[in-house]
């Protein structure tokens, strides 16, 4: 039985919190679960996906995050109770739904789970994506602990289902990946089968029918607002002349700071859990009496703009600052010594912090930048696209996945990149304004989410430029999910089907296709090279399983090789791969055996044939 599974009410486990999110996805009786995966959210979906094969809850890979919302939105209106998850760029992605399910609202709950990212441990921005809830007239709810973000989850879905909207639970990294004692609930039985009432004109959203439902969608702002006002996650701890406003993590780090600094008596705190709409009322009550408020916030100024205006409002004039010189800034994430300092300096307290540890006869750290893994197929593809090209300058979009980390050397193979499926647009753009040939990297999870469309795009308007699809089997950047072109049953699922990528690119019009496997090298450099000198748009399919994946679903492990006497130091398998498993020892190149998973690319980049498989 998954750990999750376990209904043992008032019993406490120690869980992750993208784990507690998901225990209380299942105590508030969630039967419908989709998604398309990110760090930092990844955690939530791989419980319920693992939780699915054990019960009646339908969980979902999504194509991308769009369509995961449009599932989740169909589900709760027909009276099941959903959860949406992704990262907070997904919500770029799904913001065409949201903005008009906001309008249509829902028949039961539908939480829409977010995982902001200060600091873009795994992101490509630093997007702040309470102003998505603004924008949309929905509540957003935003837990500081492990604990209270299961139980957000079912608060959320009972929000949803009061307002008859979805409603909006922001994380950020350090509450999905902080793990705590969380005191479990029940586990109900789930409502698993729905029924649609047929109602034109309040769910198709022809112009007559949203001006309506835009004066509902205010309707019900207006009383999530009294909500707000209500709600006991928004709560004050002490009574002091100064005030600190706070969400998120950043309230534990507040009350650490608070006991350092030894002025827990002269501040007292809002802690802001259901931080949209605004819980006016509150914040008025809290600022009455107070000589300065430092508001503490990861993220935008989101809760300094709205106290702001409160105080305006209420014609109440004292210092209110967060993001400003010397204080907190708009980029990167806190810690508790960040906001021990800042709280010292806007509130003139002398700011002791403890003694440092003295490491000088300890040796530096090494630098361990981020490299594709050994005998990452990726790593052959990019060798063989530059060896193919001849020489010739190539512009190479990339897209997001592992084989983003071919931007560093010795690979260079990657000079743009905006976001998921943005390697064909702009490679259409290079193509069509620039005479160096250009040829785009996209990972098959990422070609099924959003590189379609761009394909269909080059096609029709016959740009000219080869497209490399790095298909390694899985997601494999965010820890091995499904995609539509996955193989289920090697995950041991039946009941999917699977979508060939190179059907799906010939359907489309794509005339010249190659298929190469990147373990055999010389033979790909051919194909490539065919590829790059068809005219228009044309794919190749670089088709290999990824290793990490590979011993996932306990596929045969290769023999791994060593480098023999015939080695004459070239180095070229070093300086043209980059293999973390190579390594140049007392002036000789080594092979770590551990790490080696016998790809035997470098056996094909040697000119000495010096690499070869070990014998024993």
């Amino acid at each position: 039985m998954h750990k999750l599974l376990e209904d043992a009410p008032g019993k406490k486990a120690l869980y992750l919190g993208n784990e507690a999110i998901a225990r209380g996805a299942l105590e508030a009786g969630v039967a419908c679960a989709t998604t398309y995966p990110g760090t930092p959210s990844s955690e939530i979906s791989l419980a319920l996906f693992e939780v699915s094969k054990e019960t009646d809850l339908y969980f979902e890979y999504s194509t991308n995050e769009k369509v995961a919302l449009e599932v989740a939105a169909a589900a709760a209106n027909a009276g099941i109770r959903s959860l949406c998850i992704m990262k907070h760029v997904g919500v770029n992605v799904a913001a065409d739904v949201l903005m008009t399910l906001a309008y249509v609202g829902v028949k039961a709950g539908l939480v829409i789970m977010t995982a902001d990212d200060p600091f873009m441990f795994s992101s490509q921005n630093e997007q702040d994506n309470r102003y998505y809830g603004k924008m949309a007239g929905l509540v957003i709810l935003e837990p500081s602990t492990p604990q209270e973000a299961k139980e957000m989850v079912g608060m959320g879905i009972e929000l949803s289902e009061k307002l008859g909207e979805p409603v909006i639970l922001r994380t950020t990294t350090r509450v999905n990946h902080s793990t705590a004692a969380v005191t479990l609930g029940g586990i109900p039985t789930r409502a698993t089968e729905g029924s649609f009432t047929k109602n034109p004109f309040q769910y198709v959203t022809i112009p007559a029918v949203s001006r309506k439902l835009h004066t509902r969608l205010l309707a019900r702002l207006t009383e999530a607002e009294k909500l707000s006002d209500e709600s006991p996650s928004n709560f004050i701890v002490g009574s002091g002349p100064w005030g600190i406003v706070v969400n998120g993590v950043s309230f534990n780090y507040v009350r650490d700071a608070l006991s350092e600094l030894g002025i827990g008596d002269r501040v007292s705190v809002f802690r802001m859990g259901f931080s949209n709409p605004a819980p006016k009322k509150r914040i008025a009550e809290f600022l009455a009496g107070r000589e300065k408020i430092l508001v503490c916030e990861e993220g935008e100024p989101f809760m300094e703009e709205m106290v702001k205006a409160v105080a305006q409002e209420n014609g109440v004039v004292i210092p209110i600052k967060g993001k400003a010189a010397g204080l907190f800034s708009r980029e990167g994430e806190f810690d508790p010594a960040l906001v021990r300092g800042v709280a010292a300096r806007f509130f003139g307290v002398k700011d002791l912090p403890a003694a440092r540890i003295d490491l000088s006869d300890l040796p530096e750290i090494p630098a361990r930048p981020p490299n594709l893994c050994a005998g990452c197929p990726h790593r052959a593809t990019f060798y063989e696209v530059k060896a193919a090209a001849g020489g010739r300058t190539l512009i190479n979009p990339t897209d997001i996945g592992c084989y983003t980390l071919g931007v560093l050397p010795p690979l260079s193979s990657a000079d743009f990149l905006i976001c998921m499926g943005s390697s064909l647009g702009t490679a259409a753009g290079f193509s069509r304004f620039t005479k160096d040939k250009t040829v785009a990297f996209i990972g098959d999870s990422t070609f099924f989410h959003s590189g379609l469309p761009g394909l269909v795009n080059a096609v029709f308007n016959n740009h000219n430029f080869t497209l490399v699809i790095l298909d390694n089997g899985t997601t494999a950047m965010t820890g091995h999910q499904p995609h539509p072109g996955v193989d289920m049953a090697e995950m041991g699922f039946s009941g999917y089907n699977r979508i060939s990528i190179e059907e799906a690119v010939r359907g489309l019009g794509v005339k010249t296709v190659v298929v190469t496997d990147p373990y055999k090298v010389k033979k790909s450099v051919e194909s490539i090279r065919e590829a790059l000198d068809a005219p228009g748009v044309s794919v190749v399919i670089s088709r290999q399983i990824c290793p990490l994946y590979a011993r996932a679903v306990k596929r045969p492990r290769r023999k791994p090789f060593a480098v023999t006497d015939k080695c004459r130091n070239h180095r070229d398998c070093v300086d043209k791969l980059g293999c973390p498993a190579m390594s140049v020892v007392n002036g000789r190149v080594s092979i770590n055996r551990e790490q080696c998973t016998g790809c035997a690319v470098c056996a094909q980049v040697c000119p000495e044939n010096a690499i070869l498989p070990v014998k024993d």
